[in-house]
């Protein structure tokens, strides 16, 4: 049952209440729709998915656990638009381009160049969504690269991930350093996503244990992975901090990682990086049109709510999101369009009726504010901050 005013209710047949605002439809949590208690205590859980990233950012600029978790607090804030903005599909990481964008940024051999390239991706990331989304001919470029391209760029992805530092390499951080856990957890969540009688399982028995654990999406995988490796010592256990609440280090993450502190990067690594996000934006577009499946689909199951769901918003929802982080606190993960394991999962519940779920907005923006706020709550982060490198290796090799 979701937590609403007045004001939030809507009539069978009708679309959730909002303010217009051009192409974007402002929302706001309890004014316009409902905050849903089942999606708040699984952000509470899944935020640790997002701060997978702060792995990733320490090996490749070395900079420290608080800086890196500042700067996935501000991408966990960005998510937060899409609902409050008109959309309804839970965004995530451009995950696939992550291996690419570890081993395009750590080519180049200075600390300074690094942190341009990076700037300059995510900004011309920023740059295709926005001229995409504003002419309206995303549609288009899909039709321009052709399939076996496409899927030569997401297989070749998947294979650099394996191979990568974060999975197998004999010299990284991943399987070489945390056998047993990345194996037990890695072989779950496979069976999870990708076992024809696992999801026998869930289909014939839609209320079972079963099903409720598959809503998890990956999450499970990485959890059974972490208490693996807390039995047998690959892991060590938490070590809790005095204070309830994180202080974001948002000075050094401005004169150092921002555009403003470290200044706009020179023309040759704008010409460099240009190749890099051609790559990553097609990656993000698989990903669009598989979100707009999930709901469109979801919503064939509930005609009491018409769902606008505008591809031309959501591009331009994510070109904010990568300009903002770009300037602000740019991220190895870049700033995509979906997190297919959440958005199927909060789907399958709306599926289930008004009764379970009022609103889509209600428990997809629910999981994005929850899931933000659960990375200040410093207890929380503790408990699963020496596990990160796991559940970053997990999350790598699923994809």
């Amino acid at each position: 049952m979701a937590i609403m005013l007045p004001t939030a209710r809507r009539k069978d047949g009708e679309e959730q209440p909002y303010i217009p605002l051009g192409i974007f439809k402002l929302r706001l949590p309890f004014v316009h729709w409902g905050v849903e208690i089942s999606e708040v205590l699984q952000a509470m859980v899944m935020f640790v998915s997002g701060m997978g990233a702060i792995a990733a950012l320490q090996d490749v600029f070395g900079m420290s656990f608080e800086v890196a978790l500042t700067i996935v607090c501000f991408h966990e804030l960005t998510y937060c638009l899409h609902q409050i903005l008109g959309d309804p599909v839970i965004p995530g990481w451009i995950s696939p381009a992550l291996p690419l964008m570890v081993t395009f940024i750590t080519s180049f051999s200075s600390m300074g160049d690094r942190i341009h390239a990076l700037i300059a991706t995510q900004l011309m990331v920023g740059v295709l969504f926005f001229i995409l989304g504003i002419t309206g001919v995303a549609q288009k470029l899909l039709n321009i690269v052709p399939k076996p391209l496409q899927a030569g760029i997401i297989l070749g992805a998947g294979i650099s991930a394996i191979i990568g530092k974060y999975c197998f390499s004999p010299t990284g951080t991943g399987f070489n350093s945390y056998p047993f856990s990345i194996t037990v957890g890695g072989l779950f969540a496979l069976y999870m996503l990708y076992s024809s009688g696992f999801h026998e399982k869930v289909a014939d028995n839609p209320g079972s244990f079963f099903a409720k654990v598959a809503n998890y999406g990956i999450m499970p995988g990485v959890g059974v992975g972490i208490i693996v490796g807390w039995i047998v010592g690959e892991i060590p256990l938490p070590q809790f901090q005095p204070g309830l609440f994180f202080i974001p280090h948002v000075s050094t993450v401005f004169k150092t990682y921002s555009i403003f502190g470290a200044g706009i990067p020179p023309l040759e690594i704008w010409l460099k990086v240009l190749p890099m996000a051609v790559v990553a934006y097609i990656i993000a577009f698989g990903d669009m049109i598989i979100g707009r499946t999930v709901v469109q689909e979801a919503n064939t199951f509930r005609p009491d709510e018409k769902i606008d769901c505008d591809a031309n918003r959501l591009n331009l929802l994510c070109a904010i999101r990568n300009f903002l982080e770009g300037c602000f606190a740019p991220t190895i993960t870049l700033a995509g369009p979906l997190w297919a394991a959440m958005a199927i999962s909060v789907s399958e519940r709306y599926k289930l009726g008004r009764k379970a779920m009022d609103s889509i907005f209600g428990g997809a923006g629910s999981f994005n504010i929850m899931k933000f706020l659960s990375c200040l709550i410093l207890p929380l982060v503790c408990i699963f901050k020496p596990a990160l490198p796991v559940a970053l290796s997990l999350t790598n090799h699923q994809c």
